[in-house]
């Protein structure tokens, strides 16, 4: 048996009536990768926010290496070696991936000044070790989702940290990053580094782990060897039922073309001398649900973001049924009836200064407008009805977008969309983030929009997702189309080869 090396003990935690943790023991064994499932709200950040000194909690008590220790700020737990990568980014993007490494532990010389050159070096040598070419001079808001994860893993790497929590790391990285760093995790914990891993990509969790830890409603309800369980046994423990991400409505509902797109080029925002979409044709129509999969770097944001506004289509045409959208802003697209849920529901999705129900109502404010008075019972009204038609979870709509868990946030971006009545629909990695539970929850909602009549394109990096309710998969690789199938008659395997991705089991 491993030692102990943290050790929570009773862990309870109450924001005002509500009881995040109730009672929780929880062990982190000496070199052994530890995972804790659960659905979005279960506690599991909770848990891991007092671990690594966050959050206090608010009864209990923890042990590192039988020492009873209380941190009151994640300093005090970094000095003692724990380290934590969130879930959601905690990058400053107008600072360079050096900077953002070392932010506020800067290596200093003798004379008390920043010693860059030594962060450069050290900043290039954790790229390397990441197998991630990214110079430490760029500045983090030039880089991909799935690089900005990457200089996170990096900063929390150069703590040299014998506890390392890494909540979601692999939420934004391809199969080859994911790679990468499970070889990373096996080195650390070779050298008696402790992990604990939280991510809802269960068969990626199961390959890299020794043991398995499932939290559900604040309470631990099931532990084990990671050799003795296997992903129905977490399931069944994470959600208390069993779950599938649904199956397409009916081919006979399709309608008329709700959106084409032809020929479609788009330059590629890091480097415009590249195109990042090349000569791309999709057709969806009314009803019908579309998937775009490919690895990262295929070309899947930069075309949605392209045709809905947010870059600009350098050759190609977007047609929304037979009106040709070019020209318009954003918000006239939104208006004529196309619609993004983007991949960074933090950054680009949500505004988090405001509650759940100005979020909900933001992109269709003016259709609340009575000249220029804003109809405030109007909006009341549809807030209401968004949050029962996408079954958000929240305490009211006046609650703090924050106190939602990712996959009710999701469903608060998803339904800020539906609120405008959109015609065609495109999500950018829907599940980004999200439990199983809740996963299942949006991937059926868009299957019963496609049955009224909703046109649904979108775009995942998990190849299961894509043989769920879409009635097509199309391919990316490098900017092109390399393949389409029909959902119902293909297999992970050949989605995965056309993807130029090795066909492993996920």
């Amino acid at each position: 048996m491993s030692e102990v090396v943290l050790r929570a003990q009773n862990v309870t935690k109450r924001y005002g009536g509500t009881q995040a943790l109730k009672g929780v023991d929880f062990e982190v064994l000496e070199g052994k990768v530890t995972s804790l499932f659960g659905e979005n709200g279960a506690g599991k950040s909770t848990l891991m926010k007092i671990l690594s000194g966050i959050e206090q909690p608010t009864s209990g008590s923890l042990e590192l290496r039988g020492e009873p220790v209380e941190f009151a700020n994640t300093v005090e737990a970094r000095d003692r070696g724990i380290s934590i990568i969130h879930q959601e980014l905690s990058l400053s993007p107008n600072l360079s991936v050096r900077d953002n490494i070392f932010m506020g532990r800067e290596i200093t010389g003798k004379a008390g000044m920043v010693d860059y050159a030594a962060e450069r070096q050290l900043s290039k040598e954790l790229m390397e070790r990441l197998e991630e070419p990214i110079d430490p001079d760029t500045k983090v808001a030039d880089l991909r989702l799935g690089q900005q994860q990457i200089v996170e893993i990096a900063r929390a790497l150069s703590v040299n940290a014998r506890i390392l929590i890494m909540d979601e790391p692999t939420s934004a990285l391809s199969a080859s990053e994911v790679e990468v760093l499970f070889k990373v995790i096996r080195d650390l914990t070779a050298s008696g580094v402790s992990i604990v891993y939280i991510s809802h990509h269960l068969e990626e969790a199961i390959e890299i782990s020794d043991h398995a830890v499932v939290l559900r409603d604040g309470s631990i309800v099931a532990q084990a060897e990671i050799a003795d369980v296997d992903l129905d046994w977490i399931v069944g423990n994470m959600v208390g039922r069993g779950f599938d991400l649904g199956s397409p409505p009916s081919r006979e509902h399709f309608g008329r073309p709700a959106l084409t797109i032809q020929q479609a080029m788009v330059a590629d925002p890091t480097n415009p001398e590249r195109l990042a979409v090349n000569g791309v044709s999709i057709e969806v129509r009314a009803g019908e649900i579309v998937c775009i999969y490919g690895l990262m770097g295929a070309g899947r944001t930069e075309l949605l973001e392209a045709v809905a506004g947010r870059v600009p289509l350098v050759g190609g045409t977007v047609l929304l049924q037979d009106f040709d959208v070019e020209g318009l802003t954003i918000a006239e697209r939104i208006e004529a009836g196309l619609g993004l849920v983007p991949e960074d529901r933090q950054r680009d999705g949500l505004v988090q200064t405001m509650s759940v129900g100005r979020n909900l109502s933001l992109a269709s404010l003016g259709s609340f407008l009575k000249g220029l008075v804003l109809s405030r019972a109007d909006e009341k009204q549809l807030i209401q009805q968004m949050i029962r038609d996408v079954r958000v979870k929240t305490a009211g709509p006046g609650a703090p977008i924050g106190s939602l868990s990712g996959g009710n946030q999701q469903k608060v971006v998803i339904g800020k969309m539906l609120a405008t009545n959109p015609k065609v629909i495109l999500l950018d990695e829907p599940s980004r983030g999200i439990d199983i539970g809740a996963k299942s929850e949006v991937f059926g909602l868009l299957a019963e929009l496609a049955e009224k009549g909703l046109a649904v394109l979108y775009s995942t990096s998990e190849v299961g997702e894509c043989l769920s309710i879409a009635h097509r998969v199309i391919v990316m690789s490098k900017g092109r189309i390399s393949a389409e199938f029909d959902a119902a008659q293909t297999t992970k395997e050949q989605i995965m080869a056309a993807s130029g991705e090795a066909a492993v089991a996920l």
